[in-house]
């Protein structure tokens, strides 16, 4: 499929904008309380998640607006779900809850600062990938969230989405503390680092001036004594 694309001369980002579309449906699915089939609508929009980077690396057609769009649409993809879910479970039905809204937002802005710190990080440093809960496990969460949920089922793997929001609450905010850290450490490393180069190259530049001051002396000296012996 990736090569039909390919071949195709389909423009990469317009798998992007059709990602982020159909991301937004499954936000609808969720608002309305849909969630086994928000859930499988997510899937696909994560298919066309998948696409577009490959597409864009096997036609030669990578950019770095691509890749800004991409970064960009992705916040908005991962937003739309939450704000679904925000509204369902605001809503005035037996399923109210507003626990579940106080997570689902928590998630959400939790979400949005993990990739946030990567993006302002990686000026600083080569790469800022590291923690548990990054945007791929957080879409597989939500997935699992969605197709588990059957009303009125007494499978205990049944309506698990209270628990996917209480991991990506949790998860979201420790991966960013971790990503903090390791940015600070980092930085902390590359700093120390220069600054040790710094010391190196004055050293040596205070051993080299010292080198050649014997050597100036001894040409004085071999001057006057050739003064004196014409004496």
């Amino acid at each position: 499929m990736v090569r039909w694309l390919a071949y195709g001369r389909i423009n990469p980002n317009v798998l992007t904008v059709i990602g982020v579309g159909i991301n937004v449906l499954s936000g609808v699915l969720f608002g309305y309380g849909y969630f086994f089939w928000a859930g499988v609508i997510l899937i696909v929009a994560n298919l066309f998640d998948m696409l577009d980077g490959q597409v864009a690396r096997l036609s030669g057609r990578v950019t770095r607006f691509g890749g800004f769009l991409d970064s960009s649409l992705d916040r908005l993809s991962d937003m739309v779900v939450f704000v679904g879910l925000m509204i369902f479970y605001a809503r005035d039905t037996e399923f109210h809850s507003t626990l579940n809204v106080f997570l689902a937002g928590a998630a959400m802005m939790g979400s949005v600062m993990v990739s946030y710190a990567s993006a302002r990080a990686e000026s600083l440093i080569p790469k800022c990938d590291v923690g548990f809960l990054r945007r791929p496990e957080r879409v597989v969460l939500l997935i699992i969230g969605g197709l588990s949920t059957h009303p009125g089922s007494a499978n205990y793997f049944a309506n698990r989405m209270p628990a996917v929001l209480w991991i990506l609450a949790i998860g979201s905010y420790w991966t960013f503390a971790h990503r903090m850290y390791h940015t600070w450490r980092e930085v902390w490393r590359a700093d120390m680092a220069t600054a040790q180069a710094a010391k190196d190259a004055s050293k040596t530049g205070r051993a080299n001036e010292g080198g050649d001051q014997p050597k100036e002396n001894s040409h004085a000296a071999k001057i006057a004594n050739e003064a004196s012996a014409s004496h």
